[in-house]
């Protein structure tokens, strides 16, 4: 299978999905141990927001990033398209 060109738009998009991604991680684990801090609560929501919008516009130019129905599939079928994750 051959790698798909990629424009180059789409890697320093792909680089904010990660950083807002990576702030979800850390606002989780300081939620498990502080679960009424409002604050953090709407950065959370927030920020889940912003990665949501994010990963659809990734999504509708450049196909699926997650399996499992947490994205769709184009047609014809598009999970055998690359690149792979490891190959970014």
């Amino acid at each position: 299978m051959s790698q798909k060109q990629l424009p180059k738009e789409f890697y320093p998009l792909m680089e904010q999905l990660q950083a807002v991604d990576f702030v979800l991680v850390e606002l989780t684990l300081y939620l498990d141990t502080h679960p009424n801090d409002t604050n953090a609560i709407q950065q959370f929501n927030e920020t889940a927001h912003y990665s949501h919008q994010l990963r659809q516009q990734v999504e509708q130019y450049y196909g699926p990033l997650q399996q499992y129905g947490n994205s769709y599939s184009g047609y014809p079928w598009n999970w055998n398209e690359s690149p792979w994750p490891w190959q970014l």
